[in-house]
C-alpha cells in the first residue's frame, strides 16, 4: 500500500513538472538592430584618380617678347593640357540627420595630387626648330563643402558644393635665338566644387563612402619669373579638374550605433 501511494505521488510530481515546463513563458526575442544615426561628426582618410584640364595662353608671347622685345609676337595662342593622376588625404565634417530621415552636413578636405603634364610650343620668330616646353602641376586641393542627403539607416546618398582652392605650378622652358629661358609660375587659385556620393556604415562608427566632384577654377593670371635671364611676365591660364575618390571615414559623438 505504501509502495503504491509513494508511486502515485512521484508521478503527479513528474507530471507537475511537465505542465509546468509547457507553461514557462519563452525568453524575449532580441531586439531589432538599431538604425545608424549621421548626426555627429566624423574624419578620415581617402585617395583616387583624377583629371585635369588647364588652357594656358600665351606662352609663345611670354618667351618671344623677353628675349626679342616687345611686340615681336603677333596674335595669341592658347595650348591645351590634360592631366591624369592620383590624389590622396584626409577629411573632417559634421552631420545632423532630422526625423525625416534629411541629413544636413559641412566639410573641409585637402588632397594632395600627382597630375601633371607638358606639350612642345614653336617659336615662329626664333631660329628654326626653336621650341619650348609647357609643362603643368596640381600639387594639392582644399575644399569646404555643404553636404545635403538622404538617410536610408546605413546608407546614405549626398550632394554637396561649396569654395574650393587649387595650388599650381606652371613651368616654361625652351630658347629663342638660341637664348635659354625657363619660366616658373605658382599660384594658388579660388573657385567652386560640386558632386555627391554614397556613404555606407559598414560596422559600428565606420563608414566608407564613394564620391565625384568637379572643381572649376575658371580664368586667371599666373604671375612668371625666368630663373635664367630675370624675364617676368603674364600667363592667363583656364583650369578644371575632376575627382572619383574612395574614403574612410570613424563617427564620433553620434547619437545612437548599431554596435553589431
Amino acid at each position: 500500500m505504501e509502495t503504491t501511494l509513494l508511486l502515485g505521488a512521484a508521478f503527479s510530481l513528474l507530471t507537475a513538472s511537465a505542465f509546468a515546463a509547457d507553461l514557462a513563458i519563452p525568453p524575449p526575442a532580441a531586439p531589432p538592430p538599431r538604425p545608424f544615426a549621421w548626426t555627429g561628426c566624423y574624419g578620415g582618410i581617402h585617395a583616387g584618380g583624377a583629371i585635369e584640364r588647364r588652357d594656358v595662353t600665351d606662352p609663345v608671347q611670354l618667351a618671344q617678347d623677353s628675349v626679342l622685345g616687345a611686340g615681336t609676337t603677333v596674335g595669341a595662342t592658347t595650348v591645351g593640357i590634360n592631366s591624369t593622376g592620383a590624389v590622396a588625404g584626409a577629411q573632417f565634417g559634421c552631420d545632423y540627420q532630422f526625423y525625416s530621415n534629411l541629413v544636413l552636413g559641412v566639410e573641409g578636405a585637402v588632397s594632395g595630387s600627382t597630375m601633371k603634364s607638358s606639350t612642345t610650343v614653336a617659336f615662329p620668330a626664333g631660329f628654326a626648330g626653336d621650341s619650348g616646353v609647357v609643362t603643368t602641376k596640381t600639387d594639392f586641393i582644399p575644399s569646404v563643402t555643404a553636404r545635403f542627403g538622404y538617410a536610408f539607416d546605413h546608407v546614405l546618398l549626398y550632394a554637396k558644393g561649396g569654395v574650393a582652392w587649387s595650388g599650381n605650378q606652371t613651368n616654361v622652358v625652351g630658347s629663342v635665338t638660341g637664348t635659354p629661358f625657363s619660366f616658373q609660375g605658382l599660384d594658388t587659385r579660388t573657385g567652386f566644387t560640386a558632386g555627391g556620393g554614397i556613404d555606407w556604415a559598414v560596422y559600428g562608427p565606420f563608414s566608407v563612402n564613394v564620391e565625384y566632384a568637379y572643381y572649376g577654377f575658371g580664368h586667371g593670371n599666373v604671375f612668371m619669373t625666368d630663373s635664367i635671364n630675370g624675364f617676368t611676365g603674364l600667363l592667363d591660364t583656364k583650369q578644371n579638374i575632376q575627382v572619383v575618390k574612395v574614403g574612410l571615414n570613424f563617427h564620433v559623438w553620434s547619437w545612437d550605433w548599431d554596435d553589431r
